[in-house]
């Protein structure tokens, strides 16, 4: 009875692992599936190829190198990080930083449009230092968040 569970259990493991490694290899024919999901005849036998390999004692990084060998790269589903496919791994760090640099030159511009209009009013206009800078206050907008009579009006409303 023991020895029987044993097995269960052991077959189990071979099967998840199966599994496991056959979500993750692309199938060679099919091309958009994993062998796992896919019932052409080279997806089979690879599947088979595979609990082969794991029921012979193969670790599953032995098991994808011998499948990367044989089929070549791409048919894993996660590349390895090299030189080729770099541009690959890092393209979603290149796309958030040129959102970012976008958005924030768009912040800036809107900061600084104001101080241009302020500018192109008093160009030929004598005012004194005193003046600029009161007008400057006054076209300026207030920074985003806490302001002073945000604070007030919150410390008066309680």
């Amino acid at each position: 009875m023991e020895n029987k569970d044993d097995e269960m259990k052991k077959s189990q493991v071979v099967e998840a692992r199966a599994r496991n490694i056959s979500h993750n290899v692309r199938c060679t024919e099919c091309g958009s599936q994993s062998i796992e999901d896919s019932q052409a005849d080279i997806a089979i036998l690879l599947r088979k190829l595979i609990r082969d390999e794991i029921q012979s004692g193969k670790s599953d990084k032995e098991i994808f190198k011998k499948l990367e060998e044989e089929y070549g790269e791409t048919v894993l589903y996660a590349p390895k990080f090299d030189l080729q496919t770099a541009a690959l791994w890092l393209s979603p760090l290149l796309v958030a930083g040129a959102a970012a640099g976008v958005w924030g030159y768009k912040k800036h511009r809107q900061k600084t449009n104001v101080h241009i209009m302020a500018l192109n009013l008093v160009r030929g206009v004598p005012l004194t230092p005193k003046e600029k800078e009161t007008m400057l206050d006054l076209l300026i907008p207030p920074p985003q968040g806490l302001t002073p009579s945000s604070l007030w009006s919150r410390w008066r409303d309680r």
